[in-house]
């Protein structure tokens, strides 16, 4: 199986205690059954800790029961895990020891990357200067892919030419892609993508208010400052969505609504972007990445949500 990440993945390392968003908290946190078995086995403190603090469901599904303020039991005082202070990275269950990562899956190939919604691996993406490129890190018995996998392949190879071409505005650039794939992005005001976004599922009260501001903010007013770290930023963003959501067209025929998708989060991006340097007069790398953060954990991280955006983008 060939394994294919992009090449500022092995750069990534998780903050731990300085994160300011933990993913130990706000989660319910599945438990694999390797993993639940092998909680069995541990004994002590901790192994009495494991059986006190995991429940299973009648579906058979076992979770961490969160703690006060949603927090993971094992995440202590300090924000330090005490499954890992104790047993290592091989006492993580598979979604501890997966995240922010997220696996595309092909015939002979898996394709991972880093999620948005982890701030780390955002301000690693969204800091990267140089185009993208694809490496292979693993080639163990890659022998063929079915003819539709590498049609996608080949189109996405001229998506990100065109989204990496930097003799052209970004923008230009996502409306090129959208015309590569016979893509759309209906007109709506700020406004009324505000309206639409809140129709969503939310999982944190900081994102209504964004919207609301958005809502009710001048559009005239919405401009970034013209430099080359925020279209190289932004460009960035573009690969990363594109990266993440159009191979799954393969399973669902949805590329138009995926590319489609991919210049909608930009587009909403970019204006809670200028929106927050329209009123503050000054915006900065870590402030895109803490947007377009909570922007991922509201939308890539819940299935309801994605699937919303996916019926309204096919109007």
């Amino acid at each position: 199986m060939i394994t294919v990440v992009p090449d500022y993945y092995k750069k990534f390392q998780c903050t731990a205690d300085k994160c300011l968003h933990s993913c130990c908290i706000g989660w319910e946190i599945d438990i694999d059954e390797d993993t639940l078995a092998f909680y069995k086995t541990v004994e002590g403190q901790l192994g009495r800790r494991l059986d006190k603090n995991i429940v299973t469901e009648a579906d058979g599904t076992s979770h961490f029961c969160l703690a006060e303020n949603d927090r993971c039991p094992f995440l202590n005082d300090k924000n330090l895990c005490d499954i890992y202070t104790e047993l290592g990275q091989d006492g993580f269950c598979q979604i501890c020891d997966d995240h922010p990562r997220f696996r595309n899956f092909y015939s002979d190939r898996t394709e991972i990357g880093l999620g948005l919604c982890c701030e780390a691996a955002g301000k690693l993406i969204l800091s990267q200067k140089e185009p993208v490129q694809l490496i292979c890190t693993e080639n163990v018995g890659g022998e063929f892919l079915f003819e539709d996998e590498c049609d996608f392949l080949d189109l996405r190879d001229d998506i990100f030419d065109i989204l990496q071409n930097r003799t052209i505005p970004v923008k230009k650039r996502i409306k090129n892609m959208l015309d590569l794939c016979d893509a759309k992005l209906k007109h709506r005001n700020a406004a009324q993508w505000a309206e639409i976004f809140m129709s969503l599922e939310k999982l944190d009260d900081v994102r209504d208010v964004m919207l609301e501001e958005l809502k009710n903010a001048d559009e005239s007013s919405f401009n970034l400052p013209i430099c080359e770290e925020f279209e190289t930023a932004f460009e960035q963003l573009a690969v990363y969505f594109a990266y993440r959501h159009l191979a799954d067209c393969l399973d669902d025929g949805r590329l138009a609504q995926r590319a489609a998708f991919v210049a909608l989060s930009c587009k909403m991006i970019y204006m809670l972007c200028a929106l927050h340097y329209s009123k503050n007069d000054s915006i900065t790398i870590d402030d895109m990445v803490e947007i377009a953060r909570m922007y991922s954990s509201e939308v890539e991280y819940s299935d309801d949500n994605m699937e919303k955006l996916f019926d309204i983008l096919s109007e």
